[in-house]
């Protein structure tokens, strides 16, 4: 017994468990507590296979062991918590902080330092005069330069000054502060280096990604090929045109382009008419063009429109991988032309058929809050957010909201 309880504080050790200060949330602490008991697992079957030469007598036990080793140690390590956020509320732990430097703390990071229980900010400081003088009143943990230039006199002056004083030192590179969940510390030989990702939807995320449009796509043509049987008759009934519409939109990278398709929701020369109505567009705050009441729409459109039933086609283009069913959704050049440098961040991944801006508020969102919402879910991609987004906009849809 007393071996298998050492071999469990051991793979707990490795696994950060016992890390004195740690920012994780209960989450992934259970996630690592469940990743040891699963180690501490094999690692008995290990020693009863190859060194005693035999199986282990009752594999129940084991899952019996797992389970309870999860809930005991879980159980545990909440007091702990518990414990440890009623001292961090009494003042015991807590970590002062201050900022220092020519530019002003982040205001990202100013929210976590305010309101997070284990640390108590005492504003920002000017210069190293400033933060002496405020030492000499109380020991500070950490010093947060907001500035840092590596040839400067300041800031190797502040380092020194951390170093001798037993003070911690940190520092918040500027230019990234706006995606600081995207920065990854990684070593150039001996040197730390802090790399910038522009999405996680790289690497194993992107296979992922795609394995689930390309089968989500086609269980969805299958199953709603009867439904497109019904569109395309009604709309032949009513205009007697073509059924789909294709157009031009920019895909991913913001280089290539690539034609959409859509159930066709307006007369047949919508394209033509555009340029007359371009005065009556009522979307001013940004390159976007949208009329309210267009008069190009027929009344099959509308509807279609209004369940957002034009866009189906669109599972064609995810099938051949040139949308997703979730990411940002695809724009027409002209106004592509007029986005700066920050609004083309969005082209990073795949456009998709729906995404976090067209569940919070579709057309009826602002355009500046539209790409807010798109870089935000470029930058925190996750496959759990993919399926979020998609049950989230089967009852906006159905609710109608924020369409025009």
């Amino acid at each position: 017994m007393l071996p298998g309880v050492l071999v469990f504080l051991a793979i707990a050790a490795t696994l950060s468990l016992y890390a004195l200060r740690t920012d994780r949330s209960g989450w992934r602490e259970a996630g690592r507590i469940l990743i040891a008991a699963l180690l501490w697992v094999v690692a008995i079957m290990a020693w009863f296979f190859l060194f005693k030469r035999e199986l282990f007598y009752s594999r129940i036990l084991l899952l019996h062991s797992t389970f309870f080793i999860v809930v005991f140690v879980g159980c545990v390590r909440a007091s702990v918590l518990f414990l440890q956020r009623a001292m961090l509320k009494a003042g015991f732990g807590v970590r002062l902080i201050v900022s220092l430097g020519a530019h002003p703390l982040p205001e990202i990071a100013k929210i976590v330092l305010t309101t997070d229980r284990r640390y108590l900010y005492l504003g920002h400081l000017p210069d190293l005069g400033a933060l002496e003088r405020l030492e000499h009143q109380r020991h500070l943990d950490l010093v947060m330069q907001t500035d840092p230039d590596p040839t400067s006199r300041t800031t190797l002056s502040l380092i020194d000054y951390c170093r001798n004083h037993h003070v911690g030192y940190a520092f918040l590179p500027p230019v990234l502060a706006d995606v600081p969940h995207q920065l990854r510390v990684e070593r150039l030989g001996l040197l730390p280096l802090i790399q910038f990702e522009p999405t996680p939807l790289d690497g194993w995320g992107r296979v992922l990604k795609r394995l689930f449009d390309l089968l989500g796509s086609a269980a969805l043509l299958i199953l709603l090929s009867p439904l497109f049987a019904l569109i395309a008759a009604i709309i032949l009934i009513e205009t007697r045109g073509p059924i789909f519409y294709r157009s031009t939109r920019v895909g991913e990278q913001g280089r290539r382009h690539l034609s959409v398709l859509k159930f066709r929701s307006m007369v047949q020369d919508a394209d033509a008419q555009k340029a007359r109505l371009l005065s009556m567009n009522e979307r001013k705050d940004g390159p976007l063009f949208k009329i309210h009441s267009d008069p190009r729409i027929t009344k099959v459109g509308r509807w279609l429109r209004r369940f957002d039933l034009d866009e189906l086609p669109q599972l064609v283009n995810v099938l051949f991988g040139q949308m997703s069913l979730v990411g940002p959704r695809p724009h027409l050049p002209d106004e592509v032309e007029r986005y700066n440098p920050y609004q083309r961040r969005v082209f990073a991944v795949k456009p998709g058929m729906t995404g976090l801006s067209q569940i919070s508020g579709r057309s009826a969102l602002p355009f500046e809050e539209e790409v807010r919402f798109d870089l935000q879910y470029v930058e925190e991609w996750s496959f759990l957010l993919d399926l979020w987004i998609l049950w989230r906009t089967v009852w906006v849809v159905i609710g109608g909201k924020g369409h025009a």
